[in-house]
């Protein structure tokens, strides 16, 4: 389902513990990790495997480790944020400034990205995007199906653009689409309410009308950014209509 890094070896189990730890704050910048004794002790695994989860965080920009100081959480902006693990370890309960800047993200591409699908798509690369459809029409309330099939819409878009960049994107923030997709899914008839926008943005597609595309695909976007702050209980302040892209 997810791309993320894979959770078989100690080491990968170890790094996506400490890794949730500093994406959710329980860890914070500046913090000095334990001590690799410490931490050996405490997480019940051999020093090798810490060294390699270690080094695992590191490369994600997450930790950075020193002579003498030791092994410290670096400041957020450090971090690679679309690596589909650091993406990934935001889920389930995300902040809501990361889920802003995501549905941000996704205003400044996915519009235009349905507009140059409109324009570029060929048949089969349609016909991919209406089966998603689809399958969205079909999948069982409360089942995976849910927000597996609107991933697969969005990606098929993404994939119809004939933009190599916009189709990699799709694939670096399949973690988040996917967490994303779970919350904004979770309420009463809300698959259902979402269909006749994602429909709009197909038949836009289908028709090739580059404008129409844009327009109903960040129509999409508002509607789940607002159903999304309404599941949370976000306060007035979480003003998410000021986004104007």
């Amino acid at each position: 389902m997810s791309r993320t890094y894979a959770r078989r070896s100690l080491h990968s189990i170890v790094a996506h513990d400490l890794g949730r730890r500093i994406v959710t704050g329980e860890l914070t910048p500046g913090d000095n990790l334990p001590t690799e004794a410490q931490l050996s002790e405490t997480l019940d695994v051999s020093r090798t495997a810490l060294r390699e989860a270690i080094k695992i965080l590191s490369a994600k920009g997450l930790i950075e480790s020193r002579p003498k100081t030791g092994t410290r959480v670096k400041p957020r902006h450090f971090w690679n944020l679309l690596d589909p693990d650091v993406l990934s370890w935001h889920f389930p309960d995300p902040d809501p400034a990361f889920l802003y800047g995501l549905f941000e993200t996704r205003l400044i591409i996915e519009p235009n990205t349905a507009a140059m699908a409109a324009e570029r798509r060929s048949e089969e690369q349609l016909e991919t995007i209406r089966k998603a459809y689809l399958g969205m029409e079909q999948a069982e309330p409360g089942t995976e199906a849910i927000y597996l099939t609107d991933l697969e819409f969005h990606q098929a878009i993404l994939d119809a653009s004939q933009n190599d960049f916009m189709k990699s994107l799709g694939m670096l923030i399949e973690s988040a689409l996917i967490g994303s997709f779970k919350m904004s899914s979770t309420g009463p008839k809300a698959q259902v309410h979402s269909l006749p926008s994602h429909k709009a943005v197909y038949q836009a597609i289908a028709d090739r009308d580059p404008d129409e595309a844009r327009n109903v695909m960040r129509q999409l976007l508002r509607q789940t950014m607002m159903q999304l702050r309404d599941e949370l209980g976000m306060d007035s302040t979480t003003d998410w209509e000021r986004i104007t892209l």
